[in-house]
């Protein structure tokens, strides 16, 4: 037989990145204590690529309900929500949060990633159709390739090749359009209101994975189908609860049917451990910040302007629609990388963005933003982005 390993000893892509130095995953921070502010080797850095939009993970109501819970119930559940893992923190959570998105239900699950295999894999069927973005999260992909359904992909955030795809479609067939609310590599922001358009004339449903969306867009947080004017039309709304809600976990919401039979048919949420009461209690915790006060989100917006604005006079091209992932757009990979390698060296950590999560010549740095960032760390950050991208030839 074959050894199965061999194909681990051929893979030395990461040892060759290691070995020029510019290997960009699995920085090793010792300190976050400030969440703007980093340590990596030693040194400080200005974080502009972590997924804590609202600045909460340091927020003390968020650290106090956190501990709370843990002190309450314990630090697990031990055990599955369909079996000895449901608390009533997580019963609480879900009638918060059915009520916070306008939705019938919702159900909590491990996390977001499992949010959308317990969904994707357990509502859709073999002669189903995934009508989906082709730039839609990882997780998507792997829920709907669960289910066995058919797949149907369009052109990303292209409405006419949705359009068109949806043509394609047997009427007989059950159908969803499946995207993401705010694209997590390039911000984008998908164009709900033409998908809702297409779903009444095609009769599909739509479901949304607003993981970037929720706390950070629309007037109450509630996500890009708010900020849009389209919440009661997406049919199944999913996310996840490490990013603006400054914890761990994940919720899948819509009507009562609809998530009662994916709670007893979605094995990621049968067969993982619940959320953990920290966790949980955190995620209460955010959820009360995010309906009493928009000034954290007004914040967000205000230094992701500041920022955007900045790069612009500086020369870069990046991403033009209002959410908190800014990506500035390179190019070449081996153009990015050393870009990227100076950024981390003059104290600035953004996230690499290369193959296969873009195509080889179109690679980009991802920064993303809190509203707890200051005015003089975006000014700080600026000029090092002035500084390194002259070194850099960039600008």
């Amino acid at each position: 037989m074959g050894d199965l390993f061999k194909r681990c000893r051929e893979f030395t892509t990461s040892d060759d990145a290691k070995a020029m130095g510019f290997y960009p995953y699995f920085l090793t921070i010792s300190n976050n204590s400030e969440a703007t502010e980093v340590v990596i080797d030693g040194s400080p850095k200005l974080m502009l690529g972590s997924n804590n939009y609202l600045g909460l993970t340091n927020h003390p109501d968020v650290k106090a309900a956190a501990q709370a819970a843990m002190e309450k119930f314990g630090t697990s559940c031990s055990g599955s929500r369909f079996l000895n893992g449901t608390l009533v923190l997580h019963e609480e959570l879900e009638e918060r949060l059915a009520d916070f998105f306008n939705m019938e239900a919702a159900a909590v699950i491990s996390t977001g990633y499992q949010t959308n295999l317990a969904t994707l894999g357990g509502l859709l069927q073999r002669d189903d159709v995934a009508v989906m973005d082709t730039q839609d999260h990882a997780s998507i992909y792997e829920g709907v390739m669960i289910s066995r359904c058919r797949i149907k992909r369009y052109e990303h955030i292209d409405v006419e090749d949705c359009e068109r795809v949806l043509e394609g479609v047997n009427p007989n067939k059950n159908a969803a359009i499946i995207t993401d609310g705010v694209f997590s590599m390039e911000g984008d922001l998908a164009p709900l209101p033409e998908l809702v358009a297409l779903k009444k004339k095609f009769g599909a449903r739509l479901f949304v994975d607003d993981a970037h969306g929720i706390g950070t867009m629309g007037p109450g947080g509630r996500g890009t189908a708010e900020h849009f004017g389209v919440q009661d039309e997406v049919d199944v709304l999913t996310g996840t609860f490490s990013k603006a809600f400054a914890s761990l976990g994940g919720v899948v919401a819509g009507p009562k049917e609809v998530i009662n039979y994916i709670k007893h048919h979605g094995r990621s949420l049968i067969y993982s451990a619940s959320v953990t009461p920290a966790s949980v209690g955190a995620a209460l915790a955010a959820l009360t910040i995010m309906e009493r006060d928009s000034e954290p989100r007004e914040r967000l917006h205000a230094n992701v302007g500041r920022m955007r604005e900045g790069l612009v006079q500086l020369g870069y091209t990046v991403g033009t629609q209002p959410t908190p992932v800014l990506p500035i757009y390179i190019g070449e990979e081996m153009r990015m990388l050393p870009f990227w390698k100076t950024l981390l060296d003059e104290g600035v950590y953004t996230n690499a963005v290369v193959p296969p999560a873009v195509a080889p010549d179109a690679t980009l740095i991802r920064t993303s933003f809190m509203s707890t960032h200051t005015a003089e760390q975006i000014d700080r950050a600026l000029d090092v982005f002035e500084r390194v991208g002259k070194m850099a030839n960039l600008i």
